[in-house]
């Protein structure tokens, strides 16, 4: 992995990467993700505060396989300590790298100065990676936003900043954390750090990239080593696949047909069960259907029952039964 941060800068298509994202970005979904091209995975973020505490929930967040490499595991928190306490747990899950959360918005936990909250603490922010860096021998990277608000927005001065500390890469989204996911992404700043020949950590943009044209795009005008792809992903974990078309033969990529659609959702639900068992593997694909099936018609006759039926046979049959 080293040696991919290494040459990053240098290559001649942007890797794809699909974003951390909480109650996503599970071993299911980033199976698919991978499937359909995706170059480099992140899981869930892990809260390093639950680790301190030997919270089983967040232990079985970094299960990672060596199919999925490569493959970084994300944490957060707002307290040394517990960060370097569990980049060394979760670095003996053997991930490629270990990437540190600076731009969750949730206001739950960015109040409390961690994710995006750290942005008002830049040197406490600063500290703290640089504290990671040194408790751990895997490259670490960094996920961040542009700043706290459009008033201060700080990201050129900490991506310099963030370079002294040792870190690998850079991922910036191009919104502050007032703006949570409202708006469009500026990647105005995220070009001119790229730019910037004092800064030569591979940075990786993040923010509205839904097909392959805007990702073809966003490459050229920026230069950027890396294209992160979160939102557009779920219920399209093709999108990699169509980007990657795009970009290397000016193809656009026609949407795969119902029959697909559930030929996919089958195959998600058969993943979600054999990692996480049954109950919770039903529980957890239900926030996935509607992403899958919500431009068909059909899929609302048979909505309430795939939302409530918990015999994974039936499931599949209802699946099944949309296409007659």
């Amino acid at each position: 992995m080293c040696n991919l941060f290494s040459n990053l800068r240098n290559t001649a298509s942007p890797y794809l990467y699909l974003a951390p994202m909480e109650n996503y970005s599970d071993v299911s979904f980033r199976y698919l993700c991978k499937y359909f091209g995706a170059d480099v995975l992140v899981t869930e973020f892990i809260s390093s505060d639950d680790l301190d505490k030997n919270i089983e929930r967040s232990f079985n967040k970094f299960t990672i396989y060596d199919y999925e490499r490569p493959i970084g595991i994300q944490i957060y928190g707002h307290r040394k300590e517990a960060m370097v306490k569990a980049a060394r747990i979760v670095e003996k899950a053997n991930p490629d790298f270990i990437d540190i959360n600076w731009g969750c918005p949730v206001k739950k936990i960015a109040n409390r100065g961690a994710g995006a909250g750290m942005l008002r603490q830049p040197e406490k922010l600063i500290e703290i990676t640089k504290a990671v860096v040194e408790a751990v021998s895997v490259p670490v990277t960094v996920k961040i936003r542009l700043g706290w608000d459009e008033k201060n927005i700080i990201i050129h001065d900490l991506a310099l900043k963030l370079q002294d500390t040792g870190i690998a890469a850079l991922a910036i989204h191009g919104r502050t954390r007032n703006q949570m996911y409202k708006g469009y992404a500026d990647w105005t700043e995220i070009e001119r750090i790229q730019k910037d020949e004092r800064i030569k950590l591979p940075i990786i943009g993040n923010g509205d990239i839904d097909s392959g044209e805007v990702a073809l795009q966003r490459w050229k005008n920026t230069g950027a080593s890396g294209l992160m792809i979160g939102r557009a992903a779920i219920g399209k974990p093709w999108i990699f696949k169509q980007i990657k078309e795009f970009i290397s033969e000016g193809k656009i990529s026609t949407e795969p047909d119902l029959k697909e659609r559930v030929k996919i959702a089958k195959l998600h639900l058969q993943k979600s069960l054999e990692w996480k068992d049954f109950p919770r593997g039903i529980y957890e694909m239900r926030r996935h259907y509607i992403r899958y099936f919500q431009e068909y018609e059909v899929f609302f006759k048979f909505r309430k029952q795939l939302l409530t039926e918990e015999n994974p046979e039936i499931i599949n049959e209802l699946l099944e039964a949309m296409l007659k």
